[in-house]
């Protein structure tokens, strides 16, 4: 993943703001502290780029390059790994220039940060749920962005895994006959992720939460969802295949 940026003419524009006559010079120019940045990040010294992309923003928060340097800032912290520096150079993005075009692009890559830390299971739940509601505001606020279409396809590879730790849950919960837990889970894959790959088991493992506390209208409601809405998929045949003690209440046997 990478932004482009143009920077023509960036150097010469920043040299000329800095050139003025002053008897004391305070802080460093901004064109120095540019070419600085500019030259870590070429290295691929990620950590000093975002030092000083950031230092130029702090010091020059006025200047018409402070929300470039907060983007490439935080980009640099994500390329450092600093996923907790990217997200704090992109809030101070959004909270300073709510406007700027760049938006599409920083809401994508705070996605990400939260995105990358998915997998590690000491950070979860809520790296998966942070992550999806990036991507989802990103496609909901700018459709027609070039980041839209990556946002939606990470927004079902995370409905997914968030369906698939709510399955887990819930067949735990069948296993100790923890039904009400079970129900309210498996209820939840299909009203929040209908579309993922856990759908139709979700259905499946209902017919057996209602059969098992004798509810067969439920049974029947959701095994016809499942049959209308998944014809021939795996589960269905399961169901059709049990159709027998689930349905009928008999003990149907060849």
């Amino acid at each position: 993943m990478k932004k482009l940026f143009i920077f023509t003419g960036l150097l010469a524009f920043l040299a000329g703001c800095a050139g003025s006559d002053t008897d004391v010079e305070p802080m460093q120019p901004l064109a120095q502290i540019y070419e600085n940045a500019y030259a870590e990040f070429n290295d691929e010294d990620y950590e000093s780029a975002a030092a000083e992309f950031t230092k130029a923003e702090t010091q020059y928060p006025a200047s018409p390059w402070a929300a470039d340097a907060l983007v490439m800032a935080a980009y640099s912290y994500y390329m450092d790994g600093d996923f907790a520096g990217a997200i704090l150079a992109a809030d101070r993005f959004m909270r300073f220039h709510p406007g700027h075009p760049d938006v599409p692009y920083v809401l994508y890559l705070r996605g990400m940060c939260y995105y990358r830390q998915v997998s590690d299971v000491r950070r979860e739940p809520g790296m998966s749920a942070y992550a999806l509601q990036q991507f989802q505001q990103l496609v909901d606020r700018f459709p027609n962005s070039e980041y839209a279409k990556n946002a939606e396809n990470k927004i079902l590879i995370l409905k997914n895994y968030i369906a698939g730790k709510m399955m887990y849950s819930a067949r735990n919960d069948m296993a100790r006959k923890n039904w009400p837990s079970a129900i309210s889970r498996l209820q939840s894959v299909i009203q929040t992720a209908q579309e993922t790959v856990m759908t139709p088991e979700a259905l499946y493992r209902l017919t057996e939460c209602y059969t098992a506390i004798g509810l067969p209208e439920q049974v029947h409601g959701y095994a016809d969802m499942l049959r209308l809405n998944f014809p021939g998929n795996e589960w269905t045949k399961k169901l059709d295949k049990a159709a027998g003690d689930f349905e009928s209440g008999t003990d149907k046997q060849e």
